[in-house]
């Protein structure tokens, strides 16, 4: 597996665009990653979709794979599949009913925008600095989706997840959304530094 200068940290993570929001009415924060993609939006949804794909770039798949079925990722969260109307919106229940991950497909000039908004309840989040917890896994996910679909051949995305080189990107990751977070005002100091170490644990672990 080809690892050297695979990607450039900064440019990849310059390409995603982070928002986190606290919706006092609906009790909910929510999380929104965007990238756009060179590719057509048939291309994008069957990488999202397709469980012959989706393991080449995230994680293996099962389950009754349509609307009102469910799926399951291997070693990670599964749920419902509420929507699927190819090729632009997907939504599905992550790891918990109240827990939920709408995405969204936009052709713009021979690109495809992926918008990824995460939801949960704010007595789940505590404070938008529980963004920390989830964006950085989202930022991986925007970028092992680029690499796929551009060509690049990673043998192993798990074992990719926790090279060097996307430890460091995990880096970058977590200071983007600290400023994300610190920007939106949705959260206080001490929640966020409490969410940065949460974060730095889980995603840049010591070698």
């Amino acid at each position: 597996m080809r690892n050297d200068h695979m990607f450039d940290m900064l440019e990849e993570l310059a390409k995603i665009h982070r928002t986190v929001a606290k919706d006092q009415d609906a009790e909910t924060v929510s999380v929104t990653v965007s990238r756009a993609y060179d590719a057509d939006p048939e291309d994008v949804w069957s990488a999202l979709t397709d469980p012959e794909r989706l393991p080449r770039w995230f994680y293996p798949i099962t389950g009754d794979l349509r609307q009102g079925g469910s799926y399951q990722l291997e070693g990670n969260a599964g749920g419902e599949i509420r929507r699927c109307e190819p090729p632009a919106i997907l939504q599905v229940t992550f790891g918990g009913p109240e827990s939920v991950v709408d995405v969204t497909l936009i052709e713009n000039d021979g690109k495809t925008t992926v918008e990824l908004r995460h939801t949960v309840p704010l007595a789940m989040a505590g404070s938008g600095a529980g963004a920390l917890f989830v964006g950085p896994g989202w930022d991986g996910a925007m970028l092992g989706l680029g690499l796929y679909l551009r060509g690049e051949v990673v043998e192993d995305p798990l074992k990719m997840a926790n090279s060097p080189e996307v430890v460091e990107f995990n880096r970058g990751s977590i200071e983007q959304w600290t400023q994300t977070v610190e920007l939106s005002g949705t959260a206080t100091s001490g929640q966020i530094a409490g969410g940065v170490a949460a974060a730095s644990a889980q995603f840049t672990p010591e070698a």
